[in-house]
């Protein structure tokens, strides 16, 4: 006979298992997670863990600063094995031209209007609060001093499950292969066989949602996007304080607690046709050379690890919340673009 559940949520990563937590905390009913292949075996499992505030739309501002506010009562809420700890590094956007500076002191001012401290800079002052830089080529930037990054995003995701489960939530390694309605509710068909009944559905999939709505004949602007990270080993040293973001230039870089360099090419695209290691000696030639412009001590060190993850994109960078129309009783949370963990 099916499980019967009051509500479940497909997908055991950050986005899920905060929606678990939200709905058992306030007495939702009977709730389950439906997970793939384990907790945070997707996106949020490489996240790198940043929690910025500085948006050009209200809406993502307003979700960042939300989510910062929770992180900071992250350990009362959580309650985890061991601390959950989150630097405020502070994060900088540089801009080379008049255009973009004038496209990043618009977004300051939204930011500023929503109660984010975001600052306008001049050239001097990205010099000041980011010694190491070779601003030549600066016009200037903004800059939040509480952005951010936790030192072990995964250790995150790992204790929103806890606490879900601790307030009573399911959660069940099983891959959803189909989802129908039954009834006033909805049927889970489980890839292992199983099945589930659920008075009602948020799917929380990231890049993989389009595919569990299509049957429904529902379309979701959602694309799966691969992004790179490069990191080095453990430098000697800590010397780049706080993370520096080029738009202009697709390039971010910082330097986590463990000492070790992060950095982006964030326009990293796979060949067509092509495979990984030229793809990657590509990406890193050019990330040398924008380095080797903004940040030369970056140029230097050796980036020997790199790390592939997913966006679940969507064509205006907006994430879709709320109820699939024409389908009671199912929600939806995905196309956060890679903002997932932040907010």
């Amino acid at each position: 006979m099916p499980h019967s559940v009051d509500i479940a949520v497909i997908g055991a990563g950050i986005t899920g298992l905060a929606i678990a937590l939200e709905l058992v905390e306030r007495s939702a009913g009977r709730v389950a997670v439906y997970e793939r292949s384990g907790v945070a075996a997707g996106a949020s499992g490489v996240a790198p863990g940043g929690v910025r505030q500085q948006w050009g739309t209200s809406v993502n501002c307003r979700m960042a600063r939300e989510g910062l506010d929770f992180y900071r009562e992250a350990n009362e809420r959580l309650a985890p094995q061991a601390p959950l700890v989150f630097r405020s590094c502070g994060y900088v956007f540089v801009a080379h031209s008049a255009h973009a500076l004038e496209q990043l002191k618009a977004n300051a001012e939204l930011q500023r209007r929503l109660g984010i401290p975001a600052r306008t800079l001049d050239r001097q002052e990205v010099e000041e609060i980011v010694p190491m830089i070779d601003a030549g080529t600066v016009a200037g930037g903004t800059y939040c001093a509480e952005d951010g990054y936790f030192d072990n995003p995964r250790d995150v995701v790992a204790a929103f499950a806890v606490a879900a489960r601790r307030r009573g939530a399911g959660i069940d390694i099983a891959d959803v292969a189909a989802l129908a309605r039954e009834g006033s509710g909805w049927s889970l068909r489980l890839a292992d066989g199983r099945a589930a009944l659920a008075a009602a559905v948020v799917i929380a999939a990231g890049a993989d949602s389009p595919t569990l709505l299509a049957p429904l004949r529902v379309e979701l602007p959602i694309r799966k996007e691969a992004r790179y990270l490069f990191y080095s080993d453990p430098l000697h040293e800590r010397w780049l304080d706080p993370l520096v973001i080029s738009p202009e230039r697709a390039f971010a870089a910082k330097q986590m607690s463990s000492a070790r360099l992060l950095v982006s090419d964030l326009a990293a695209v796979r060949s067509p046709g092509g495979d990984l290691e030229s793809d990657r000696k590509a990406w890193l030639a050019r990330i040398r050379q924008v380095a080797g412009e903004l940040l030369p001590r970056v140029s230097e060190v050796p980036l020997t690890h790199l790390v592939e993850g997913v966006y679940d994109s969507t064509p205006d960078g907006q994430a879709i919340l709320g109820p699939v129309a024409g389908q009671s009783g199912l929600w939806l949370a995905a196309g956060f673009s890679g903002r997932g963990f932040m907010v």
